[in-house]
């Protein structure tokens, strides 16, 4: 018999909009998150509005927008539209369903076609302010936690357009959240490789691209690719693509100025047209990942009805699109190689070369699968979860693996972990250093070919079964190299997996202060002192050599909800190799300070 509840019509609860986005705020702009990575909530409600100054200038009105950080909390976000007729200011901030996004005469290409945007904005800010400016006039209406607080209107002598400025909540996000200018700038070139013309001016400086995706595939790869950029642009759609000598396939795709960075069928169209170019060019049948591996795209579309998977708008699913995006695609394609031969040539080159070394690995990888066949039924030193990133649930996105060293920290680790989201692969030993390696190598190393299957990637990251892939090694030199060692994998053999923020680097504590009333852990030399200062000078203190000296109960808070995980970025393509030169390359004496003058810093923070 199932237990006996009290459940009535007293536990039927109703909330109000303003009281639901607060209570399911993850359902309006995903994870809230520290600041610490791109998709965090405090710059998808930087997003929203500037979506809106955006869409302004989609249709025609405004090409200056400024964005301000002020005191590292505050937003300030002032651009020169129309401005909102002031008679409906309020409304279009508060209440849900209410805007001009529905009206095809005034938003044809809109991103934000729902009316929530800005309500979403306002009800999870501690303070938010918003003015409006429209033929010497003004209307100013100020919330909290999105109730309105004040209001105002008169003259002016401000230029129309609209002002926006937000706090996020300190009740709802993080107490130590911070915005890291470089994720904002990466949106900000972002949009105006968007909106040929459009002038932003973050926190002064000033960003505008006269190419479009042009600009945006010419920055990411500089001096890596193997031919100039191919680049079609029309009313519709705009795309670009090269080549360069790295592995894998990298693309950046956005419907109505939106970064959908989960791509859709758009992209799914693009990938397909592109093949369908080449193979029609070129009267051949080459095979879909001989023509894209080492890619680098970028499209871009506008359409009037964008459906997208969720509110944070990561992924299109409109399958109309394919019909006339694909074609389209091809034709460009193939006009473009007839009127430049000389990059036709290199392109079919390219392709060839891609097919020469998958039939020569083709036999490898066959060696390789049938003697992990024979080894083991499951992939060895493997602990997998039970929600993947593939699932695309709601604990699919919270899905991570940690790769760690040793059995002693893998036990910690297992002991510990939430077995629905978090999986464990553990090395043997330091790793294969895989800098100017050949594909092969994965295939003939057992440790590296066990990673690749664990993760899923060996065909790219659309099947990635986990959204964070952790690195959990030991902080000292041992474990640096390590961890350097698998970053040198990833980002030579799989460095779309590191671009689109897949990879992460555990912070565990270097010091347990205690007394018989209160423990705290310190993840500094700094913050030890400062725990001294707190507890006093006889408190017992615990110095971690190794992740297996901390006991899997004590882990437990570490990978909990209050887990610190560093990302491992890298903003651009073209810096691909320079890291790669660095981190394994000929130049000892520069990485040992490196990794010296890193360790000293995680001691003294």
């Amino acid at each position: 018999m199932p237990p006996k509840h009290n459940y009535d019509k007293s536990k039927i609860v109703t909330l109000s909009p303003l009281e639901h986005i607060r209570v399911r705020s993850g359902m309006y702009i995903g994870r809230l998150g520290d600041g610490s990575t791109f998709d965090d909530g405090i710059y998808i409600l930087l997003k929203e509005v500037i979506d809106n100054s955006i869409d302004e200038f989609i249709m025609g009105w405004g090409d200056n927008i400024s964005i301000d950080i002020i005191d590292e909390k505050k937003v300030h976000i002032r651009d020169y539209g129309r401005g909102i007729p002031l008679e409906k200011v309020v409304d279009c901030v508060s209440k849900m369903n209410t805007g001009a996004k529905y009206n095809d005469d005034v938003f044809q290409f809109s991103v934000g076609l729902n009316g929530v945007g800005t309500k979403a904005v306002n009800a999870l800010s501690d303070n938010f302010k918003i003015s409006s400016f429209r033929s010497r006039k003004f209307k100013t209406a100020e919330f909290e936690k999105g109730i309105l607080v004040n209001q105002s209107s008169g003259k002016t002598d401000e230029e129309d357009g609209t002002f926006v400025e937000f706090v996020p909540d300190s009740e709802i996000f993080p107490a130590k959240y911070s915005f890291k200018h470089e994720f904002i700038q990466r949106r900000v070139e972002g949009y105006t490789y968007l909106n040929k013309g459009l002038k932003i001016f973050f926190n002064g400086k000033k960003f505008v691209s006269k190419r479009g995706l042009l600009d945006l595939i010419e920055k990411e790869v500089e001096e890596e690719n193997i031919y100039d950029v191919v680049y079609v642009s029309s009313k519709r759609i705009e795309f670009a693509f090269t080549h360069s000598h790295n592995y894998g396939e990298t693309y950046f795709s956005y419907v109505n100025g939106q970064n959908t960075n989960n791509g859709g069928t758009h992209l799914s169209a693009f990938k397909e047209g592109i093949l369908k170019g080449i193979n029609d060019y070129s009267k051949k049948n080459f095979n879909g990942n001989d023509v894209r591996d080492g890619i680098i795209g970028a499209i871009a579309i506008k359409i009037k009805d964008p459906v997208f998977e969720s509110q944070t708008k990561n992924k299109l699913g409109n399958t109309d699109v394919k019909g006339w995006i694909m074609p389209h695609v091809r034709d460009a394609v193939v006009e473009f190689l007839h009127k430049n031969s000389n990059i036709a040539e290199k392109i079919i080159n390219k392709v060839q070369l891609n097919e020469k070394v998958r039939k020569e690995l083709q036999t490898v990888k066959k060696e390789a699968r049938e003697k992990a066949k024979k080894a083991a039924i499951k992939i060895p030193n493997f602990r997998d979860c039970k929600q993947h990133y593939g699932d695309k649930t709601i604990l699919g996105e919270d899905s991570m693996i940690f790769i760690t060293e040793g059995q002693s920290a893998a036990g910690s680790i297992i002991s510990s972990r939430d077995v629905f989201t978090q999986a464990i692969f553990t090395l043997k030993g330091k790793p294969l250093n895989c800098f100017g390696a050949k594909m092969d190598t994965i295939y003939k190393n057992d440790e590296l070919y066990n990673l690749m299957k664990s993760l899923n990637i060996e065909n790219g990251l659309e099947d990635l079964r986990f959204n964070k892939v952790v690195l959990a090694t030991d902080a000292d030199v041992d474990g640096m190299h390590i961890r350097n060692l698998l970053i040198t994998f990833f980002i030579h053999f799989f460095d779309p997996l590191v671009i689109a923020g897949h990879l992460y680097i555990l912070e565990t504590p270097l010091f347990r202060v205690r007394t018989s009333k209160k423990t705290i852990y310190c993840y500094s030399e700094a913050e030890k002192k400062s725990a001294l200062e707190k507890l006093g000078k006889n408190a017992e203190i615990t110095r971690f050599k190794g992740l297996g000296e901390i006991s899997p109960k004590e882990f437990g808070q570490f990978i909990g909800k209050n887990i610190r995980l560093l990302p491992i970025t890298i903003e651009h393509l073209h810096e691909v190799h320079k890291a790669m030169s660095f981190y394994m390359g000929k130049n000892t004496p520069q990485r040992k300070d490196f990794i010296m003058k890193n360790l000293l810093e995680e001691v003294n923070g």
